[in-house]
């Protein structure tokens, strides 16, 4: 049954972030190259393509010093708290100013909606009474961290910004820092709810 779901989630995972590549490329307005940078500066599209990676581990049982990450114990747990905040983030503040039809509106489902579902599914039924420590658990949100430096400090120079919320240029310096600080705030929720889950789901010695 795991194996099932670990090749599902390899087959949907890269349909929808490859289908997406190529519908950013195919609608973009700017160089290719630049089209690329506007693409991977997508927190969605990063996190799905940590998620599909994981599952393409899982799938081919990739041992290699490179795909270490990928075997840790907290991974699962990090990964499914962020793509959790990909799906929360979107149905609760970006679906109303967004409005896809055809492939696009699929491919959009499939990041937001049936994926992070997905994960968080997996998550619960083989990975979720494993021995996580929170420190352990934390150190995951480098990656958020380092995410938002990059998109505000890049956004600062090219004018381009991924999401809204994080337009500096035109929220300013202050709302901005909010809107991130408050992202970080449900990230760590989402985080402290999985880990505390794990807890209670976990057999007692």
């Amino acid at each position: 049954m795991r194996r099932n779901f670990e090749i599902l989630g390899f087959s949907m995972g890269w349909f929808a972030v490859i289908a997406q590549l190529i519908l950013a490329l195919h609608n973009r307005q700017t160089e290719v190259g630049e089209a690329l940078l506007r693409f991977f500066s997508y927190f969605t599209i990063l996190t799905n393509t940590l998620v599909v990676l994981f599952f393409t581990v899982r799938v081919f049982g990739l041992k290699r010093r490179a795909w270490i990450l990928f075997h840790r114990r907290p991974t699962p747990m990090a990964l499914t708290a962020f793509i959790l905040v990909v799906g929360l983030m979107y149905q609760v503040v970006l679906r109303q100013i967004w409005n896809p039809t055809g492939l696009q509106q699929v491919v959009d489902e499939l990041l937001h909606t049936v994926i992070p579902i997905f994960m968080y599914v997996y998550w619960l039924l083989f990975t979720s009474k494993n021995l996580v420590g929170w420190k352990d658990l934390q150190s995951w949100l480098l990656y958020p961290l380092l995410y938002l430096v990059w998109v505000l400090v890049r956004g600062r120079y090219s004018g381009f910004y991924p999401y809204p919320f994080l337009d500096l240029d035109t929220l300013g310096s202050m709302q901005t820092l909010l809107n991130s600080a408050l992202v970080l705030v449900v990230i760590i929720l989402v985080m402290a709810a999985l880990y505390f889950l794990g807890r209670l789901l976990r057999p007692k010695q």
